[in-house]
């Protein structure tokens, strides 16, 4: 194995359809905390496992997603038929999450949550917030979010919210070893927009067969075809900056993962970006 090939997985790690990089600030998933995990054999074989824990309002959820990456990765889930880079695990009972939970805020007589078969105690105190360095947002008076319960729930329970050994290994051969855990590092999203190619013709087909079904409001071929290519433009030009600035390989923190797993030794790992994985960092996590 070389670092320019494991760089090379996680640079190409986005297939346009559910293997992607993993995203901290995913706009549908407030991020309540983070874990990456790296592993490696003595026959060239790698593997990471990165931990999301977020709250998801659509799911109903607290959920912790392992993505996957590298080059003997087994027992994959799939989606319509396509592999994902992902497992998505529910640490706390549903039943508890639903009974203290609604529209997404606490419930005034909410007590606990079971997580993973122990309960754990549910905070109404403000200040117990403020000293962990949670402001609740309350929009409402008196108001306590699902995510802002699930960060301090995890400040005082963590371990139950990691992943387990079994869970990890769900998708990585078992005689990998652990060779590095970081709990923070420093990390930029990576998410590149791919579309199918369109070309004129296909645009054509496009447009008669929906001029036929709706009419589209009389929208010509001429503006709609102006309007594809100009938003071909801006996902170019997007995707070139994200490339250019955000690709794993271009910073150090993969730099250095890459050096651990290539010389198996975690004394490569030395950073010195300022980490950022702490949910503070990522304001727009959730956001949508």
């Amino acid at each position: 194995m070389t670092e320019e090939e494991i760089l090379n997985t996680l640079d190409n790690s986005n297939d346009g359809y559910y293997c992607s990089f993993f995203d901290l600030g995913h706009v549908y998933s407030f991020l309540i905390d983070t874990r990456l995990n790296v592993f490696r054999d003595d026959n060239d074989y790698w593997a990471i496992a990165v931990e999301r824990l977020g709250y998801n309002p659509r799911a109903g959820a607290i959920v912790l997603d392992i993505n996957y990456y590298g080059n003997c990765l087994t027992n994959l889930e799939f989606y319509n038929e396509r592999p994902t880079g992902y497992y998505s695990i529910h640490p706390i009972d549903f039943d508890t999450f639903n009974d203290t939970i609604e529209g997404e805020r606490l419930k005034s007589d909410a007590k606990f949550w079971l997580v993973r078969g122990q309960q754990v105690s549910l905070s109404h105190n403000k200040q117990d917030y403020l000293n962990a360095g949670i402001e609740l947002k309350e929009y409402e008076s008196n108001e306590i979010r699902a995510e802002e319960v699930g960060r301090l729930v995890v400040l005082q329970n963590r371990n139950l919210f990691r992943a387990t050994e079994n869970e990890l290994y769900k998708s990585i051969p078992t005689d990998l070893k652990k060779v590095l855990v970081l709990d923070e590092w420093h990390h930029k999203d990576f998410q590149l927009q791919i579309s199918p190619t369109m070309t004129d013709e296909h645009l054509r087909q496009t447009f008669e067969f929906n001029k036929n079904l709706t009419g589209l409001g009389g929208l010509t071929f001429e503006r709609l075809a102006q309007s594809f290519r100009q938003q071909e433009i801006l996902s170019n030009d997007w995707n070139k900056e994200i490339w250019e600035n955000n690709r794993p390989s271009s910073y150090e923190t993969w730099q250095l993962i890459a050096k651990v797993i290539v010389t198996n030794d975690q004394k490569q790992y030395k950073p010195t970006l300022e980490p950022n994985t702490h949910w503070t960092n990522w304001p727009d996590s959730g956001s949508m």
